[in-house]
């Protein structure tokens, strides 16, 4: 919850961001995430040369799948960091990062492969229907990729948002070829934790919005 001060200071940083950007090409339900992530990172390259990228399903399916309560599966602990945690309680939403787990070390040391790829592949059966934000390891978001090509899961939606040099933007554009799974991209370098979480955060926005019409 926010205080009446914390909302005032929240509206008029989003404010702000509109004045600067101006005339923009998303649409109703685009733009608040797009304002979400800038607002998260003071970043105004994600509504420009880093502009981030909607599949056309992949608002309505987000929503949908959190309302449903799936299953939310993470890279990194940074973007559970950033989550809201009020709203995977309200609607049931389990968050399952492996990351840190001692089995995934040494499963990624004998296969030769990173923690991301192999905490991805752990966690199949809840990307299964679930929702994968990736925002920090391209390796992970490449291993749903390949995941998703071998047939072995359909997320509702993917956010894949990995910063980084190597396969960073490699892996977006990939993630951007996959034509019947739901995703939330951008161009380029950037990303992060803050900016996944953002994607989310702004998802459960849209959903509660929803809900009170």
């Amino acid at each position: 919850m926010q205080t009446k001060r914390g909302q005032s200071i929240e509206d008029a940083s989003m404010q702000m961001i509109d004045d600067e950007i101006g005339i923009h090409y998303y649409n109703e339900k685009e733009w608040p995430i797009v304002r979400r992530i800038i607002h998260s990172t003071a970043d105004f390259d994600f509504a420009g040369d880093n502009k981030v990228i909607f599949h056309k399903d992949a608002i309505q399916s987000g929503m949908m799948a959190l309302k449903n309560g799936c299953s939310i599966v993470v890279d990194v602990n940074g973007v559970i960091g950033g989550l809201n945690k009020q709203n995977p309680k309200d609607f049931q939403n389990k968050i399952v990062c492996n990351i840190s787990d001692p089995k995934i070390m040494e499963i990624a040391k004998k296969e030769n492969k990173t923690r991301s790829q192999i905490s991805m592949r752990s966690a199949l059966s809840d990307i299964d229907g679930g929702i994968v934000v990736v925002g920090n390891a391209p390796t992970a978001l490449m291993e749903v990729i390949n995941m998703v090509k071998e047939g072995i899961v359909k997320p509702a939606l993917i956010i894949g948002i990995p910063v980084g040099f190597i396969c960073a933007s490699e892996s977006k554009e990939e993630l951007s070829r996959l034509e019947n799974i739901p995703f939330i991209t951008n161009k380029g370098r950037k990303g992060g934790s803050s900016s996944a979480s953002a994607i989310i955060n702004a998802l459960y926005k849209l959903v509660r919005a929803e809900l009170s019409s």
